[in-house]
């Protein structure tokens, strides 16, 4: 069985829970609140016992969560057995003792399964078997188009009536970070006083939760969203941030892409490389995207030597505007079409 994240908490109380449950996607926000939805219901059922096993590397005892689902109860008579797998994938070990449990679910325990990464190439027969005698449930990313109607509905659970124009505003502000978004809109279940909220409303309320720090500012350049990362540089530029306080984070990151491009082209294992350069799975995403777009060593040499020279700028070593040299680096990384913005790429 299927369901979208958001019909966890609406489920009625009479439903019972199935043996196993597997949430997973990107958007962490939707998979917390689901699976907070499996607990909550575990402890309306009297279940109070709660193991968690985290399977995040490949040195995962499998073994070890197979006897847990045959070991007796200690505290109660059902458990709730939560395995958090942030890649979304378990190995053919994995796969087998999960599809194991779901031919045989032990009658004492519930299997939650979590994820932060998900695609149709994660959809093997564990996730098939998971799915007839579970449920699985699948938080894609929420697309810009569809985030005002989720603002509403959102609101909408909070008691709160909003204008069109006002839930535009709140979805500008928070650029796609639902967590943010939350945030904001429990904040308004607060200060609202049930008044309906319209755009001036809205801005006296919200604080401006679209955060223009460097750590965001690269996220989206990786990510290839050049219309954001000039929205942020001028966002960091009204603040009066100095461009010479963000280039050590930038020229960092492009060091580290440069070595991770060099290990792709020579077939290593880049999973590695990048853990072992403290990039760890949460934050890979915009990394595998950025070396799709440029995949050359040599590409990336040449986006360090830029940045070398835009920090030079800012500290007045090298001639130029640092913060038109700086725009031009990021959109060229965020753009592959832009990078004839480079004079010398």
């Amino acid at each position: 069985m299927e369901l979208r994240p958001e019909q966890f908490a609406s489920q009625p109380a009479s439903q019972p829970l199935v043996p196993v449950y597997l949430i997973a996607g990107p958007e962490t926000l939707r998979v917390l609140e689901a699976a907070d939805a499996v607990r909550a219901k575990a402890r309306a059922e009297g279940i109070t016992e709660r193991e968690v096993f985290d399977a995040d590397g490949r040195d995962f005892d499998w073994n070890q969560l197979d006897a847990t689902f045959n070991a007796p109860s200690l505290f109660s008579a059902r458990r709730l057995v939560e395995l958090r797998l942030p890649t979304g994938k378990p190995g053919k070990e994995g796969g087998e003792v999960i599809s194991q449990f779901c031919a045989n679910p032990a009658p004492d325990v519930i299997l939650l399964i979590t994820c932060n990464e998900w695609s149709k190439a994660h959809q093997g027969k564990w996730a098939e078997a998971v799915s007839r005698v579970g449920v699985l449930s699948v938080a894609w990313a929420i697309k810009p188009h569809e985030l005002p109607e989720w603002i509403e509905r959102r609101l909408r659970q909070k008691g709160l009536r909003a204008d069109p124009a006002a839930v535009q505003r709140l979805a500008e502000r928070v650029e796609g970070n639902l967590l943010a978004a939350a945030q904001e809109i429990d904040k308004l279940a607060l200060l609202a006083s049930g008044q309906n909220l319209d755009v001036d409303t809205m801005e006296s309320l919200v604080a401006d939760a679209a955060r223009y720090d460097v750590f965001r500012l690269l996220e989206a350049t990786f990510s290839g969203q050049p219309a954001a990362v000039l929205r942020m540089l001028a966002g960091l530029r009204a603040e009066g941030e100095a461009v010479a306080a963000l280039m050590p984070m930038v020229i960092r990151e492009m060091l580290a892409t440069a070595a991770l491009a060099r290990v792709q082209a020579r077939g290593g294992n880049l999973a590695a490389e990048m853990k072992s350069r403290g990039i760890w799975e949460s934050r890979q995403a915009p990394f595998k995207r950025a070396l799709q777009r440029h995949p050359e060593a040599k590409r990336w040499e040449r986006f360090v030597a830029e940045a070398g020279l835009v920090d030079r700028m800012a500290k007045g070593r090298a001639d130029g505007d640092a913060w038109v040299g700086l725009e031009r680096l990021l959109v060229a990384v965020a753009e592959a079409r832009a990078v004839r913005l480079l004079a010398r790429a």
